[in-house]
């Protein structure tokens, strides 16, 4: 097993995903304690945890995806552009990309 390989995705966490990760280590994975530091709803911690697990994934993906895409599906997963836009842009990208072959 490659360490290097099973952490490079915490290199890409900006560093407010970070902060929440160790908010919620510390608060023994507990979502209330979280809301509670935070002061926002359980429903609103519960969907920041929902997308930060997207992103690790996306992050720690074996697939291969350029760093376009990767930061478009991660705009995508933070909520900062919507699903008609990710689809939009990706397709541009790959006309782009062939257009280059």
């Amino acid at each position: 097993m490659n360490n290097e390989r099973e952490i490079q995705w915490l290199g890409e966490l900006e560093r407010e995903d970070i902060a929440f990760i160790k908010r919620f280590v510390l608060a023994s994975g507990s979502l209330k304690q979280v809301a509670g530091e935070y002061d926002i709803s359980y429903p609103t911690v519960r969907l920041r945890l929902d997308r930060l697990i997207q992103k690790i994934r996306l992050l720690d993906s074996q697939e291969k995806v350029s760093p376009f895409e990767r930061l478009c599906r991660g705009l995508f997963i933070d909520g900062k552009i919507d699903e008609t836009t990710l689809r939009q842009l990706l397709v541009a990208h790959e006309t782009s990309e062939e257009k280059k072959q």
